[in-house]
């Protein structure tokens, strides 16, 4: 009797053993795929928080480089006899407006466009029998975005 106990036992033993074994490895395997998840929102995450700051800071920059662009503009729309000189400023504007290009800064359009107090800021309304309801008549200074954030308001005039 003795003897059959010890073998009831001794198979018993394993069996509990696998079943043990089996849960551990599946809880194993449960933590091992929501750590996999962590890590790939993690990664998600951070190239998301990357991208907002890269855009942030070429946001930043390009507003202080703005001013330097519009007198550039002024310079190019200057009369000037000297043609060569002329040249150069329209080159030299060109260029810087390509650079800025690059960076995803982009002049946002204004005359002829109906107002958006989204891109748009109203210096002045003037009634024209010739345009419609809330369309820019006139631009006193452009307005630039990156993408769809707008990082200076097109000052302008409104008709009607």
């Amino acid at each position: 009797m003795e003897e059959n106990k010890i073998k009831e036992n001794q198979q018993e033993e394993p069996i509990q053993d696998t079943q043990v074994i089996q849960e551990e490895l599946e809880n194993t395997t449960d933590r091992l795929k929501r750590l996999m998840a962590e890590f790939d929102n993690f990664k998600k995450r951070s190239a998301k928080e990357r991208e907002a700051l890269y855009s942030s800071i070429v946001g930043d920059i390009a507003c202080k480089l703005l001013p330097v662009l519009d007198n550039l503009e002024n310079a190019a729309n200057a009369e000037t006899e000297d043609k060569n000189y002329k040249q150069g400023v329209d080159l030299v504007l060109k260029q810087y407006i390509e650079v800025l290009n690059s960076f995803g800064v982009t002049q946002i359009e204004s005359i002829g466009k109906t107002f958006d107090p989204e891109v748009h800021e109203a210096v002045s309304m003037v009634q024209d029998e010739n345009l419609g309801e809330k369309e820019i008549k006139e631009e006193f200074r452009k307005g630039y975005k990156i993408g769809d954030k707008v990082i200076r308001h097109a000052m302008v005039i409104v008709a009607n």
